[in-house]
């Protein structure tokens, strides 16, 4: 034990280190104030991180709805057409040009999206609810373009309509309801009268 100094260690039962005792503990929890959860209020209270990840995900699916179309490729050159080339092209022309525009928007406006978070422009910002609504119904385009029995005029008034509705949606300013202080005036109106 030599060159070796030793501390002493003062342990009381019931505690160990630093520790309160049990009945104090108690105490302590019982009067810290609980956090409160904060109510979510629409589209201004999203993080940045979350719509990243959000614009990264869409951005890898365009990606790859734009890498692997529907219908595939044909596989050896014969009949007038090349090895590599789209079926959905040769067989549907209109839908494949659809179901690419879709998802060369989704793509695009998913990456303006990604570029606008990261340099700071805030979540409420034009710059970054647009690229999002753009982005978000151009993946339900892709996808019913992508369906072999729909019309094409059809797929782009959905197109129109979920694009209306999610902007609508994300613009829409949250506003307190203002009934609950209609309650209370009524209520501290008739308490009193009584």
């Amino acid at each position: 034990m030599s060159g070796q100094t030793q501390i002493p260690i003062n342990v009381e039962m019931g505690q160990m280190g630093n520790a309160a005792p049990h009945h104090q503990q108690k105490n302590q929890e019982e009067t810290a104030p609980q956090p409160q959860p904060q109510p979510h209020h629409g589209w201004d209270r999203n993080d940045s991180n979350t719509l990243l990840v959000v614009a990264t995900l869409i951005t890898a699916l365009t990606y790859q709805l734009g890498t692997n179309l529907p219908g595939g490729y044909y596989q050896d050159d014969s009949n007038g057409h090349v090895a590599g080339d789209s079926i959905l092209r040769d067989k549907h022309r209109k839908r494949y040009w659809l179901f690419m525009t879709a998802s060369w928007m989704g793509f695009g406006n998913s990456m303006l999206m990604t570029l606008a978070l990261l340099t700071g422009v805030p979540v409420a910002s034009r710059l970054v609810r647009w690229p999002f609504a753009v982005a978000y119904s151009s993946l339900v385009l892709a996808f019913i373009s992508s369906q072999a029995n729909t019309w094409l005029v059809m797929d782009l008034l959905i197109w129109i309509f979920v694009l209306v509705l999610l902007y609508a949606a994300i613009s829409l300013k949250n506003r307190e309801p203002r009934w609950p202080a209609a309650v209370d005036k009524m209520r501290a109106f008739f308490i009193f009268r009584l």
